[in-house]
């Protein structure tokens, strides 16, 4: 009797084990209704600042995808990027995929002042981020996806981090699968997600070496290109996907097939390898893009996120607290 009681009491202590480690798990999950009753007007007060700022600029749209794209891809979605340069280190913003082009950061500066007025201490800007991400692509024409909640903040950011992890223009296939592999994702969604730019620009330094060195362009796109982008000096800006610029849709896919890619990069997508049938299958079928990217982007938004009681729910976006 006295082995079985014990056999009973061992059995109950493994099972109340379990179920703690289960219940920190769950909390350390990301959750769609994270702020369902701390912060009930969360999803409005994000909504009413994308589209505030892509009405009166329609390109500011990939400028904020872009943001949390490239905060995903250094240590996580945990808003590492909107940190200015602190004396104890040196951010994100400088580095190489980010100077001079990273933008946005007002936007999600405004939309956090909003959030803190209505619920002060609560929302992350991570999570703020990831929700103007995707509404960002839902008001230009693209597809929405389940956004999960619950991420922390950072309190500190990492310039040289940015320069090993975030994916280069100037990149072969075989480096972008390691390079995104390296972040838990797959090929597919290397090809879904890069179709990101379909909106969007992209400066003369960027895609330069493409247009003057490379053989696997159009002709007479490079020649256009050339009459843009002198071989040195001037750095102006050519959208990713010349049709339709400001507008979520498959035809960046369309310009890979008809080798009309601005980077070098994006064409190496579509280059004779086995990435090619992915990039005919979106070119042709909106409905399959739009499905992988959506995927591609819960993926993407839960790269190592700061849950429980890591990092802190910073006051200004910009600052640790």
């Amino acid at each position: 009797m006295k082995a079985r009681m014990a056999y009973y009491y061992f059995l109950l202590l493994v099972l109340l084990a379990a179920a703690r480690i289960s219940e920190a798990e769950a909390k350390n999950k990301l959750s769609t209704s994270f702020y369902s009753c701390s912060c009930p007007k969360l999803l409005t007060i994000v909504k009413k600042g994308v589209t505030k700022a892509i009405t009166n600029e329609a390109r500011i749209g990939a400028s904020i995808l872009r943001l949390h794209f490239h905060d995903c891809f250094v240590n996580g979605c945990d808003a590492s990027i909107l940190l200015d340069d602190t004396s104890s280190f040196i951010g994100e913003q400088t580095a190489a995929a980010n100077n001079n082009s990273a933008r946005g950061f007002n936007v999600i500066k405004d939309i956090k002042a909003n959030v803190e007025k209505e619920c002060p201490g609560v929302v992350s800007c991570a999570d703020i981020l990831a929700l103007a991400a995707q509404y960002s692509v839902v008001s230009l024409g693209g597809p929405s996806w389940e956004v999960g909640l619950g991420r922390r903040d950072t309190t500190t950011a990492s310039k040289s981090d940015a320069n090993n992890s975030i994916p280069g223009p100037f990149l072969s296939l075989s480096a972008l699968i390691k390079n995104f592999a390296n972040q838990g994702l797959s090929v597919k969604d290397l090809v879904a997600l890069s179709g990101a730019h379909t909106i969007g620009l992209a400066s003369c330094r960027t895609f330069r070496g493409h247009i003057y060195n490379d053989s696997n362009i159009d002709a007479s796109y490079a020649k256009f290109l050339q009459s843009k982008c002198s071989r040195s000096g001037n750095d102006v800006h050519e959208p990713l996907d010349h049709q339709t610029p400001v507008h979520f849709d498959n035809l960046y896919y369309k310009n890979l097939v008809s080798r009309k890619a601005l980077l070098h990069s994006d064409q190496e997508l579509f280059n004779g390898s086995f990435t090619d049938n992915l990039v005919k299958k979106y070119a042709t079928n909106t409905a399959a893009f739009f499905k992988d990217f959506s995927r591609g982007m819960v993926k993407l938004s839960s790269i190592k996120p700061l849950t429980g009681s890591k990092g802190q729910i910073r006051i200004n976006c910009e600052k640790v607290n």
